[in-house]
């Protein structure tokens, strides 16, 4: 039996990859826009990492880590989502001591979860994220939100919808727990196993369970808005006035905690309405002290997480034409063996001048690399050999005009590129 990929893990086959590249070029410009730059961390990191940072609460950290020892004995995880790995660059990179706020972007880096495969979820998949850290104004968290709604947007994404909550921060969210914890203990007994034992330590993700029982539970819980201090009142204020200045329609909404312990204060959610209901596409928010619970200094940060297969699925489904892979542009056909090498310094000579150009290496007949041309879908045929050759020249054919001209071989690259490009400069030095 033929070996499989592994369940829940896709391949990228060639004729989607201009689908990937496009969507990349739109995030790396939009993040340059802002000031971001990118940063690449490790696929796997010391499991300790994810356990202080993410939280040992979490359904990531509960169930969803592929965790394994090392032959050496040391706990290792795959990375399970984006955050932490960049906060533990930035403190083992010391780029805390250099010019803040500091802003940095990844880009479809893999991200492992172990959980039953299902629309829009792969045990890999690939995520794009911002992080900004040093800055602990609602600009930063404004701005992030409006970033991400630029890429969505350039990408052609409709029905899209952002939702925004504070969850406080260590002053005032002690206070909040007790008064959810005193609303949750009469409906104890009816919690799902998860939400009991969380019941003490963070009984904040009760709100965020997806079993019916505790949605149905926890609709009359106490909201956390009512219980903010004034710090935090006055940045989720804030908040909202700069995206209404930017004319970013948003709900409130208290319900949002997300599924990681270190957000505090601002946490968000852009969402996609479909037939099927409210999608989430992105998560994100303020972790203003992740940074030191990882070894560094007291830091604000604030960042979101994207997949990018998710994106894909979306666009998928609304319908929007997307970018089709084009293995080449131009194939250089020979006549006969005479022509092998005219016809592969041809298409050297048009790759370097950045024309994606391809030539036989099968010794098809001319007949056969014909077919194989028109299954690449080329723009231009040139034929190489015969009396053209003999004279110095080649055959050109326009594919979609149907024309074709003969051209002396030495003008052949600027006539391609002009052709392709519309633009005769450079070609003459080519």
């Amino acid at each position: 039996m033929a070996i499989q990929s592994p369940k829940g893990t896709k391949d990228m086959l060639p004729q989607e990859s201009a689908v990937w590249q496009w969507i990349e070029k739109v995030m790396r410009e939009e993040a340059a826009l802002a000031g971001y730059l990118e940063v690449r961390t490790p696929v796997f990191e010391h499991t300790e990492l994810f356990e202080r940072g993410v939280g040992d609460t979490t359904d990531i950290v509960q169930k969803e880590m592929y965790t394994f020892l090392d032959k050496g004995g040391r706990s290792i995880t795959l990375k399970p989502e984006g955050t932490a790995g960049t906060v533990r660059a930035f403190v083992e990179g010391k780029i805390y001591a250099g010019p803040l706020p500091a802003k940095m972007y990844y880009l479809n880096a893999p991200i492992f979860r172990y959980e039953n495969p299902q629309s829009g979820r792969l045990r890999e998949h690939h995520q794009f994220g911002m992080e900004c850290f040093g800055a602990k104004e609602p600009t930063a968290d404004a701005e992030l939100i409006v970033s991400i709604l630029h890429v969505l947007g350039r990408l052609g994404l409709k029905n899209l919808g952002v939702s925004i909550n504070s969850i406080g921060c260590p002053a005032c969210r002690p206070g909040y727990h007790e008064a959810l914890k005193e609303y949750l203990k009469a409906r104890y007994d009816q919690l799902c196993p998860l939400c009991k034992g969380r019941f003490e330590k963070n009984p904040l993700r009760a709100l965020d369970c997806k079993e019916e029982q505790c949605m149905a539970l926890t609709q009359g819980a106490p909201s956390i808005l009512d219980h903010l201090c004034g710090e935090c009142e006055g940045h989720f204020a804030a908040l909202q006035a700069l995206l209404n200045t930017q004319e970013v329609r948003f709900q409130v909404d208290p319900r949002i905690v997300r599924g990681l312990d270190y957000y505090t204060k601002t946490v968000f959610e852009i969402t996609m309405r479909t037939s099927r209901g409210d999608l989430a596409l992105c998560g994100g928010g303020r972790y203003d002290g992740l940074v030191q619970e990882i070894g560094g200094p007291a830091m604000p940060g604030v960042g979101f997480g994207i997949g990018t297969e998710r994106i894909i699925m979306e666009l998928n489904s609304q319908g929007i034409p997307l970018p089709e892979a084009q293995a080449s542009e131009v194939f250089v056909a020979n006549l006969g063996e005479e022509a092998l090498i005219p016809a592969f310094g041809l298409t050297q000579r048009l790759r370097r001048f950045g024309v994606k150009a391809d030539s036989d290496h099968m010794r098809r007949s001319l007949k056969a690399q014909l077919r194989f041309a028109d299954k690449l879908g080329v723009k231009m045929l040139v034929f190489v050999g015969g009396d053209e050759l003999a004279r110095g020249n080649v055959k050109i054919k326009d594919m979609a005009t149907g024309a074709e001209n003969e051209v002396g071989l030495e003008e052949a690259l600027g006539y391609i590129h002009e052709r392709l490009t519309g633009n005769e400069e450079g070609v003459r030095h080519g």
